[in-house]
């Protein structure tokens, strides 16, 4: 979807294809039917944004095959969908059944990185709608924090420097620009907005800015506020904003919210858990260690990295950090200027969710995604930005 910000520029909002994962073209060209085109029916308008999950099979065919592009192409056409943003996040295997630490690797001390990272570049300016200029990629943040040392801090840092240079150079040869946005999320080398400074300022251009992932933000407990005034502060670019709420639980020495809690404990995904203490930030890497033994402070909330549908907050005792995001809505939207133009709604956990929430067929799940992109286009307009039509 579109909008017109009150100072003429678009906004574009759209939603992330990583909760229907798919590793090949075909099953990439099997999802924008069966999964994307039923979204944008139900929210009854021509065409949908979608920030595209490309796998490195996916896309080494793209840029292989003029055919294989051909196809994508025609396919988004047909299903009235359009695309400024891809998630180069996740390599490869996000559909898998344990994902856990395996979605950081190749982090960006590996050549691996940088290659695919190019490559998704490359074929969104090839797939950018006619009329716009400026896509974005989000990546990963440097690495996992564990064995993220000096040496390899030095080897992602001139990753991205080259890849810099890169994008500077296909911006001249395509004339369109490709924005890498670097996420920040709890557990990585980049965990927050304040560890984004350093790396991001130091490197060259202006090719290089900030995914603001806001479950991300709410699970490390960092006020919006803040820090957005930081990365300002700091020249670095909110290039692009990942609209998702994390899960907050108020009193976690309440029995009946530790087993709250635990429903959300599952095998697939990592949900990094966090309490703010006096100052401090304590963590632990996955929520299952949260619920045994004393790892985190109980008489403080506790947050978890675990993105819950934005229109449905988790059954009492717990809640979401949805007042998060209409925050940072706010503070980028509110005001005479755009702070960013690319937002994406990101809850790839509907099939993690507890049984009782989980969707059970294809209709249930385009029924969820339409209703969570109703609430972000009712967040929107609320701030003065009108739908284009």
């Amino acid at each position: 979807m579109r909008f017109t910000h009150p100072d003429g520029s678009t906004v574009h909002l759209a939603y992330c294809t990583n909760v229907h994962p798919a590793e090949t073209l075909d099953g990439v060209l099997a999802q924008l039917s069966v999964h994307c085109a039923p979204v944008r029916r139900r929210l009854g308008i021509e065409r949908l944004g979608i920030g595209l999950w490309l796998a490195r099979e996916a896309v080494l065919e793209l840029n292989a095959s003029s055919t294989a592009l051909r196809r994508l192409r025609e396919e988004l056409d047909r299903c009235g969908l359009e695309v400024v943003t891809l998630n180069g996040f996740p390599y490869q295997g996000f559909g898998s059944e344990h994902v856990k630490y395996r979605v950081y690797r190749p982090d960006w001390s590996d050549p691996l990185r940088l290659e695919y990272t190019f490559d998704l570049a490359r074929l969104l300016t090839q797939l950018l709608p006619s009329d716009v200029s400026v896509g974005t990629v989000s990546t990963l943040p440097l690495a996992w924090r564990t064995g993220y040392d000096a040496a390899t801090a030095h080897t992602a840092h001139a990753a991205l420097s080259e890849l810099a240079r890169r994008l500077d150079r296909l911006a001249q040869e395509t004339g369109r620009s490709i924005l890498l946005a670097l996420e920040p999320e709890p557990g990585c080398a980049v965990e927050t907005t304040t560890d984004a400074l350093g790396p991001l300022a130091a490197l060259p251009g202006h090719r290089i800015g900030l995914c603001l992932d806001t479950c991300h933000l709410a699970t490390s407990f960092e006020e919006p506020g803040v820090a957005l005034a930081a990365l300002a502060g700091a020249g670095v670019t909110v290039a692009k904003v990942q609209l998702s709420a994390a899960l907050h639980a108020q009193d976690p020495r309440d029995p009946a919210v530790l087993a709250a809690l635990a429903d959300f404990d599952e095998p697939r995904f990592l949900h990094q858990t966090r309490a703010h203490a006096g100052g401090v930030l304590h963590g632990t890497d996955d929520l299952g260690q949260a619920l045994t033994g004393n790892a985190l402070p109980d008489s403080v909330p506790w947050r978890a990295h675990f993105h819950v549908p934005l229109h449905a907050a988790p059954a009492a005792p717990l809640t979401s950090t949805l007042p998060v995001l209409q925050d940072v809505l706010t503070r980028l939207l509110g005001g005479p200027i755009a702070g960013s133009r690319h937002f994406e709604v990101e809850t790839y956990t509907w099939q993690a969710l507890p049984a009782a929430a989980r969707p059970t067929t294809d209709a249930e799940l385009a029924d969820g995604i339409a209703a969570e992109l109703s609430l972000a286009r009712v967040m929107l307009t609320d701030l003065g930005l009108k739908e284009q039509q």
